[in-house]
């Protein structure tokens, strides 16, 4: 399964008249994304990358939705994490011969 997060697009790079190339902004990590897909994309834009290629474009309102779920799914991961305490183990008893 993929799970895709929303980044913003802080700089758009125009290499010639065929290709648009982005660095996106997912959390403080800085991505680069091929332009080719979402034309209309701009700076300050949220947009959905997979495989280097940014794939949509969304509204901030459905960036944050989907910001929101992925941190529920982190913060979730994290608890279920947790290992239980672990049970002393018995000792091994030693042997004197």
């Amino acid at each position: 399964m993929c799970l895709t997060v929303p980044g913003r697009i802080v700089r758009v790079e125009v290499q010639d008249a065929d290709v648009r190339l982005a660095r996106v902004d997912f959390g403080g990590i800085e991505r680069a994304a091929n332009l080719v897909y979402t034309p209309e994309a701009q700076v300050g834009d949220f947009v959905i990358v997979q495989a280097g290629f940014a794939t949509r474009t969304l509204s901030e309102a459905e960036a944050q939705e989907a910001l929101e779920y992925h941190r529920q799914l982190a913060e979730l991961a994290r608890s279920s994490a947790d290992p239980p305490a672990l049970a002393a183990s018995p000792a091994t008893p030693s042997t004197t011969a």
